[in-house]
């Protein structure tokens, strides 16, 4: 159904499947307009993954929409956000736990992929911790969701993605959310396979 009420010609070939995927996971064929990506994204994400690359979510829902038998290299998919350490820096800091769980990232982000499905502030994070000279993942897929700096993050994540060449995968606007970006997760995974 998606395949007759989607124009997918307008993408590269080996992007249509993860195109699909986001549509399906959201049911609103218009959202193609707002898919955005670097032109290595599907390259490197898959890349990434047959070599064992970590998988970071910046929430538990995009880390249990991730199907695990369908990663290459039984990739470690990892969410920080529960974690006591994580809450306590957040706390001690004055910040969000998203923030303080990228943060915790920065030593292991070098080659990973990046699955932002919830929370602006950790896209914004991440773009900042790039900026200082953290190491860039191979993969950013930014899919915040929301009314509240949703929007503004995935522009910055596009701009500046761009302009540094880290891969990145987004929809621009308010639309997002764990489920699209486990689905792009998935799709990235079924082509490394």
């Amino acid at each position: 159904m998606i395949k007759e009420e989607a124009d997918l010609s307008r993408f590269p070939s080996e992007f249509r499947p993860l195109v699909t995927r986001l549509l399906h996971s959201c049911g609103m064929i218009d959202l193609q307009e707002q898919i955005r990506f670097h032109p290595k994204a599907m390259e490197q994400g898959i890349r990434a993954l047959s070599q064992g690359a970590t998988v970071f979510c910046d929430s538990m829902m995009v880390s249990k929409g991730i199907i695990t038998r369908h990663l290459p290299s039984e990739n470690p998919v990892q969410c920080w956000i529960e974690e006591t350490s994580v809450a306590e820096r957040a706390q001690m800091e004055g910040i969000t736990r998203s923030m303080a769980a990228v943060d915790c990232w920065s030593l292991e982000l070098e080659g990973a992929l990046v699955a932002i499905g919830n929370a602006p502030t950790a896209l914004f994070r991440l773009l900042e911790i790039l900026e200082e000279g953290v190491r860039p993942p191979a993969l950013i897929l930014g899919f915040p969701v929301g009314f509240v700096g949703a929007a503004e993050s995935k522009q910055l994540l596009e701009v500046e993605a761009s302009r540094r060449n880290i891969p990145y995968i987004t929809v621009l606007g308010r639309r997002g959310g764990s489920a699209m970006a486990s689905a792009a997760v998935n799709a990235i995974a079924i082509g490394a396979a």
